[in-house]
């Protein structure tokens, strides 16, 4: 979860490997909850991808948008707090502020690849580490995919210990007509 173009559509398709979520700088692009499926050896990841939340609740479509994520925070065993690596703004605190206290929330430092003093992120990180306790802190860039499986081999240790919810080679839940309807709007 995060504010809107902290790149969180970007990380679920290098996560997955392949397109499931369309991307744009515009916001309000994801509108919907969009599942992603990686296995990974014995591993099986399902990330959920969701709009970024929205700081301006007066328009219907923020309602419903914010609706989605508040659900996919009650349903997740992890959430993953996506932001800009350097930046933290009132729209992140108000994300922030949403996350559930019971479970385990990985910071994502996203765009690393867009910080041009790295010595800046020492300051930075240290007062985000005051902001909450957070279980990880990955530093990253989605587009790098070192940085993708690094982020795996992070994250395997979170996941539960149970059977898979998808076919080994299912990447979404979500059918090829969905899949072909979002990238004709992205390209709209």
């Amino acid at each position: 979860v995060g504010r809107p173009n902290v790149g969180k559509s970007t990380l679920l398709n290098a996560l997955v490997g392949q397109k499931v979520s369309i991307t744009s700088d515009k916001a309000q692009t994801t509108r919907h909850r969009i599942t992603g499926v990686r296995t990974v050896d014995e591993a099986q990841f399902v990330f959920v991808d969701t709009p970024g939340f929205q700081t301006k609740h007066n328009a219907a479509l923020n309602r419903t948008l914010n609706r989605t994520v508040h659900g996919v925070l009650a349903d997740v065993d992890l959430v993953l707090f996506v932001v800009e690596a350097g930046r933290f703004g009132l729209d992140d605190a108000k994300v922030l502020a949403l996350l559930p206290e019971d479970k385990p929330v990985v910071l994502i430092a996203n765009k690393l690849d867009a910080v041009h003093r790295r010595a800046e992120l020492a300051p930075w990180l240290k007062g985000m580490q005051e902001r909450r306790n957070f279980s990880e802190f990955v530093p990253l860039s989605a587009k790098k995919e070192a940085d993708v499986t690094r982020l795996f081999k992070i994250l395997k240790p979170y996941l539960p210990e149970q059977g898979w919810f998808y076919d080994e080679d299912a990447l979404t839940d979500r059918s090829e007509r969905f899949l072909a309807s979002e990238i004709i709007r992205e390209k709209l």
